[in-house]
Formats: C-alpha cells, structure tokens, sequence
C-alpha cells in the first residue's frame, strides 16, 4: 500500500510540477505582452529591467497556475492510471479508491496552505514591485525627455517647459524655481539646450545654451551664462510611486485598510465592502485546490484517456466555469445585495460537493 501511494504522490508530483511551469510560461508571456510591450518599442525597457520583472510576476502567477496545475496533474495522473488498467490490478488486490487517493487529498490541502500564503503575501507582495518596476519605467519613458509644448511639474520645487525636442536637443526652454522662504520663484529661459539621461543612475542632466535668470515678475536679469549644466535627480519625482490597489495589498496592509475604513461611519457599507471582498476572494481562490482535486480524480478515472490533450482540455473547461463564479462575485464589489461574498465561495462548495459525489460513486464502482 506504501508503494502505490508513494507511487501515485511521485506521478502527481511530477506533473504537477510539470503543469505549473507550463501555466506560468503562458500567463508570464500575456502579462509581458500586455504591459510591456509599448516600453519595449519606445526603449523604456532593457534585459535586465525584462529579467527583474519576469522574476516578479512568478509568485503573483503562482496564484492561479498553481490550481490549474494541480487539477491538470489529477486529471492526467488518473486518467493514465485508468487507461493502463493499474486502478484494476489495485482493485483486484482488494484496495479501495477513497483509501487509494488519501495521499492525494492531503497533498492538495497542502497546497491550499501554499497557496493561502501565495495569495495574501507573497503574491501581493510581487505584484506591487512589479506595478512600481513597471509604473516607474512609464514615467521615465515619458517625461525624463522633457515632452515638448508640456509643463512638467512632477519635480518637487521647479517647473520645466521645452517648446521643442528633437532627439535630445532642445529649443525654446523655460525653469521655474520656487523658493519656499522668500516666496519668490527665479525664471530661467534658454533658446537652445541639449538633455541627456542616465538612467542607471536615475539622473537627467540638462545642458542650456545662453541661460538668462530673472525673478518671477520682473525683467532685470539677475544672471547668464554662455553655457549651463542643471543636474535633475529622478528620485525627487513626485508621481514615479505606485500606490498599491486593494488586489496588490498583503493581508497586512488589507487589515489595516480596513479598519481605517470602518473608523468611517460615514458611507460604511460602500467603504467596507470591497476590502472585505478581496479578503474573502482571496482565502476563498485558496481553497481552490483542495476542490480540483476532488474533481479531478474521479473525472480521470472516468474519461478513461492516457491522452495529455484531453487532461488539459477538461482542465481549462472546469478552471474556466470555477473563474467565472470569482470573476462574477468580485463585479459585484458595490452590490452588497447580491450577496458577493457568497458567490465567491460558491464555486468550493460546488466543486467539493460534486467531487465527493463523484468520489463516492467511483469508489462503489471501483
């Protein structure tokens, strides 16, 4: 008996695995595709910055390839183990089902566990520095080129407005440098100028050509000079932060969220409820394994196939109507009289209770 169990975890182990990279590899290249893609052509983005962000989007990805992977490997594993008559042999040798695939059943609890983890922690945790990695390579891919015809005020202290840029060479420039103590501001114009970026060293450093200095309001040049370096760190910019939505918070920041919320009375149930949602969504998507597995293991053994592609169609149908039911309960964030939060645990209890069904009527079979 230790041998067939050690024998069916090593199976689904090794498609698991096997199953989990396969999803990952497909999830990884839509999110770079989509996200990354504009920066790729507009040269915000190189090999490393590609590599960090590929590393970051692993975990979040994690998220929902590894339930996918889980229930592929049930599907597979079982599948084979049906069409190769080996559940036979066990039959013959007198060995249930339900004591067949308990090793399997615990296996996916533990992957709940993991998964629980994944989901409000680590998974987060990634997203976020990847939206900052992301969200910080826009800014610069925008606005370290000074834009021409456009304010650019995301510098604490300063304004900056170029008329036109070509390549790095300027025309037509004006700074603007507030002065908090005096409450006074020093103009600076240039007809020509020159900007060049570094990013490694997240710095710009803008060359002007004739600079002439006045105060704000008066005429009477309070300096020049023939040729002028102004250093601009990028670090300084005020709008290169990501602020974390509610789906890239950890359990941490959403607890915290949420009772600055609730020391709101006012518009409380429309201030809550989304919090409470992402908490729910998220602990409920982690139960998700323990579900595909009970699902999978007798629909492997009925559909009989040793075939890869037939295991990874069913997966992908029973994933997709699992996936429907989160989609749906999380669209209802603001329609509490729905009942969102039970929607989003509708889809265990279905997924468990039709397993157990199946499980059972398979064992009477078996």
């Amino acid at each position: 008996m230790k041998t067939l169990h050690k024998y069916l975890v090593r199976q689904v182990l090794a498609s698991l695995l096997l199953t989990v990279v396969v999803f990952t590899l497909v999830l990884l290249v839509g999110n770079l595709l989509r996200e990354m893609l504009t920066l790729l052509v507009n040269g915000g983005a190189g090999v490393g910055m590609i590599i960090k962000a590929v590393f970051l989007l692993f975990p979040f990805l994690w998220v929902y390839a590894l339930p996918m992977g889980l229930l592929t490997a049930t599907l597979l594993v079982f599948g084979r183990f049906s069409a190769d008559q080996e559940l036979t042999a066990a039959r013959a040798s007198g060995i249930s089902l339900v004591s067949l695939v308990a090793p399997i059943l615990l296996l996916s609890l533990g992957c709940c566990g993991l998964c629980a983890w994944i989901n409000l922690q680590l998974g987060p945790q990634s997203r976020a520095a990847y939206m900052q990695l992301i969200y910080r390579a826009r800014f610069e891919a925008a606005n370290v080129q000074l834009p021409e015809d456009t304010l650019v005020q995301t510098f604490p202290g300063y304004l900056y407005y170029v008329g036109k840029n070509q390549d790095g060479y300027l025309q037509n420039i004006q700074i603007v440098k507030f002065d908090e103590d005096t409450n006074k501001s020093l103009v600076i114009r240039a007809p020509t100028g020159r900007v060049v970026v570094d990013l490694p060293n997240q710095h710009l450093y803008l060359y002007l050509t004739n600079m002439v200095s006045s105060l704000s309001g008066t005429h009477e040049r309070i300096g020049s000079s023939k040729s002028t370096l102004y250093d601009i760190d990028l670090r300084t910019a005020t709008n290169q932060v990501y602020r974390p939505k509610i789906s890239d918070m950890t359990l941490a920041q959403l607890t915290e969220e949420l009772r600055l919320e609730q020391a709101h009375e006012a518009g409380r149930d429309k201030l809550i409820l989304p919090v409470r949602l992402e908490l729910h969504r998220r602990i409920a998507f982690s139960f998700a394994c323990f579900g595909f597995a009970l699902v999978g293991i007798p629909l492997g053994i009925r559909v009989h196939r040793r075939e890869t592609n037939i295991g990874i169609a069913v997966a992908l149908g029973l994933a997709a109507v699992y996936y429907i039911f989160i989609l749906l309960g999380a669209s209802l964030s603001g329609r509490p009289e729905y009942h969102p939060k039970l929607i989003l645990w509708l889809p265990n209890f279905l997924f468990q209770t039709v397993g157990c069904v199946l499980l059972w009527r398979a064992n009477r079979g078996f």
